[in-house]
């Protein structure tokens, strides 16, 4: 949504010129400390009514999935409810899992998965030399820094603290910094710590298996890289309905933990103004509704909330 329009009049180049960039930028930031201290000053309730907006997209995307494609997204539906509902069932399959695998077994007996070979399998990563605008620079830089700053490493470690962990925000900063440099060497967009990933690693309630989540994760990570061609083909031979309904599935107790959080307790109207301002998807200055709608949340938070603020520093 940020990139399409950019590359309308931009060349690619000198959009990798931005992402380089913003690398820099945002491990500049990350090691003068200056994040975390702005992270600390906007409210938990505010920061999870932004998450809840963006999340709420997959809730949404599980009813829009179980009317087009009933035949697939009904029985994922559930299943999750029964592995979810009976604890013992659950024990033995994961209930993501296990709405996973039903869900491939109804694509294929609808007939609905296209797998269609072309040949390639590694994939084969292509540098591509940057070229730095000032045009550019001045489009996307801010946007981009932003987005990683504000909009996904804000979700990722407001799932964390929801998960009781106490993320470094500084590192986080640093490290999204850096692995963009190295992103951008091959045309890849920044790196961040995304909110919807962070989510499925704490769904476990065991924190010391959350870590050996993570770890599986960046090794399978890498594999998947590698082999991405492949991978992209057997999704792209999926129907729309399965991802949606999926990912929306995995996704729905982050969002009601959203909401609670958001709406449970104080920083409630400010909350609301983040919330509503991040769905109605205000695009200023080509920055993500989602900083917008944490601005005006905590502006009027401030200004209509003021004994809630009380105590925080």
């Amino acid at each position: 949504m940020l990139l399409g329009p950019s590359l309308q009049h931009l060349s690619f180049p000198e959009v990798v010129g931005a992402f380089f960039t913003t690398g820099v930028l945002v491990m500049g930031l990350g090691m003068t400390g200056v994040v975390r201290r702005a992270m600390a000053a906007i409210p938990m309730p505010i920061v999870m009514a932004m998450v809840a907006a963006i999340f709420l997209r997959f809730g949404t995307d599980v009813v829009d999935a179980s009317t087009s494609a009933p035949a697939i997204a009904l029985p994922m539906v559930i299943v999750i409810v029964l592995l979810t509902a009976v604890p013992a069932l659950g024990k033995r399959m994961p209930p993501v899992l296990g709405t996973l695998l039903i869900g491939l077994v109804m694509v294929v007996a609808t007939g609905q998965f296209r797998f269609e070979a072309d040949g390639r399998v590694p994939a084969q990563p292509v540098f591509t030399a940057p070229e730095f605008t000032l045009a550019a620079q001045l489009e996307l830089l801010v946007p981009l820094a932003m987005t990683v700053l504000v909009v996904q490493n804000g979700q990722g470690i407001a799932v964390l603290r929801q998960a009781e962990h106490d993320p470094s925000i500084n590192s986080f900063a640093v490290a999204s910094g850096a692995f963009s440099i190295v992103n951008a060497s091959v045309g890849a967009v920044s790196a961040c710590v995304t909110g919807p990933t962070n989510v499925l690693l704490t769904a476990s309630g065991q924190k010391q298996r959350q870590y050996t989540a993570a770890v599986t994760y960046g090794v399978l990570s890498l594999v998947f890289a590698l082999f991405a061609p492949v991978f992209t083909r057997f999704m792209l031979a999926t129907p729309e309905a399965f991802v949606l309904a999926l990912g929306g599935i995995a996704m729905i107790k982050a969002l009601q933990g959203a909401f609670v959080t958001a709406f449970s307790t104080r920083f409630t109207f400010g909350a609301l103004v983040t919330f509503v301002v991040t769905v109605s998807g205000l695009d200023l200055f080509n920055i993500h509704a989602a900083f917008w709608g944490i601005l005006f949340g905590y502006v009027v938070s401030r200004v209509l909330e003021p004994q809630d603020h009380l105590g925080l520093g």
